[in-house]
């Protein structure tokens, strides 16, 4: 299993949301590129970068980050927030993300994210799918729909998209662990996916368990950052 992990962006710095509410904020560092080189120099190999500006405003605000990242060091990155059309897909990749991670629009405008496969390859794109009770939310979890997960999982995975994430909104930032039987409903449903858990995460045990059932990556972020789990101990996974 791949750990991937997570950095996410308001203002250019380093922060962490608890359950994707900007109300409960905590800043971990002023300079995400110290804490990227951070993750390589631990020999970790991919980042989940997440522009949280970009999500909030529907427009992707901080590429400058990704630039330097992508520019100064080897991890392979994945970048999302405020993705919204095909210039914006554009600039993820001109600065640098191999993947553009793709959410509410998937759901919201299927016609346009399936041109945006066709035109870039499905391959470059990881999909989120955001998670309450089975049930797919949207837009920073404010929105909820009436979509299933496995529904918009099944759609996407016939259209070519082979890399997607899942998070429980209830468990995300939270540290009490991951929806383990959601995951394994997940991979058992599709077993050829490449499905990375995210929130939740809260101790190696949690990333072993993920390993267990059969996750092929594990996005993780505030146990990284509260020292629940030390960058050291995750040498058990490369």
């Amino acid at each position: 299993m791949t750990i991937i992990p997570a950095i996410d962006i308001i203002d250019g710095k380093c922060v962490r949301l608890t359950q994707g509410d900007y109300n409960q904020k905590k800043e971990y560092n002023e300079h995400p590129l110290e804490v990227a080189k951070r993750f390589e120099d631990a020999g970790l190999k991919r980042l989940h970068l997440v522009d949280l500006d970009g999500a909030r405003e529907k427009k992707v605000k901080n590429w400058t980050v990704l630039e330097a990242i992508a520019s100064k060091t080897s991890l392979v990155i994945d970048f999302g927030g405020g993705v919204a059309d095909e210039r914006d897909v554009q600039m993820v990749f001109d600065s640098g993300a191999t993947f553009a991670t793709v959410g509410s629009i998937a759901v919201k405008n299927e016609f346009e994210f399936t041109k945006w496969l066709l035109t870039f390859g499905a391959g470059k794109f990881l999909l989120g799918a955001d998670v309450k009770d089975k049930m797919i939310v949207i837009h920073g979890w404010m929105e909820a729909t009436e979509k299933p997960v496995f529904d918009l999982i099944g759609n996407y995975s016939r259209k070519g998209v082979q890399q997607i994430f899942c998070t429980d909104v209830s468990k995300d930032g939270k540290l009490q662990g991951p929806s383990i039987d959601l995951y394994s409903e997940i991979i058992r449903q599709f077993p050829d996916l490449y499905f990375i858990a995210s929130g939740g995460v809260s101790s190696l045990e949690d990333l072993r368990a993920l390993d267990q059932i059969g996750c092929k990556g594990a996005i993780v972020g505030k146990a990284i950052y509260e020292n629940r789990v030390t960058l050291s101990e995750l040498k058990e996974f490369l």
